[in-house]
């Protein structure tokens, strides 16, 4: 698992960035931290507006976003004639 940085932190890193203080790159290397890590707290802001809800709370679907049992089910109706199909090929 990842390291965990606290809000102040990121906060602080992404202002420098949004200032002008320096790219993702430089800050990774002044903090010792990964550019990648700074891009994505950066995706975040240009998302969200703030950082509060961050990467923790964003893996897997959203809410909004999760499939219903019907549409599931076509999909797995779908997966299952292209898995038999394979079959039958062989």
């Amino acid at each position: 698992m990842g390291k965990h940085y606290d809000i102040e932190f990121k906060n602080s890193i992404l202002n420098e960035y949004l200032s002008g203080k320096g790219g993702s790159k430089y800050l990774g290397k002044k903090y010792n931290i990964s550019h990648s890590t700074i891009d994505t707290w950066i995706r975040i802001y240009r998302r969200q507006g703030n950082l509060i809800n961050d990467i923790n709370n964003t893996r897997g679907r959203r809410k909004e976003e999760n499939i219903d049992y019907k549409e599931r089910y076509e999909i797995l109706k779908k997966y299952q004639a292209f898995l038999k199909a394979q079959r039958e090929r062989k």
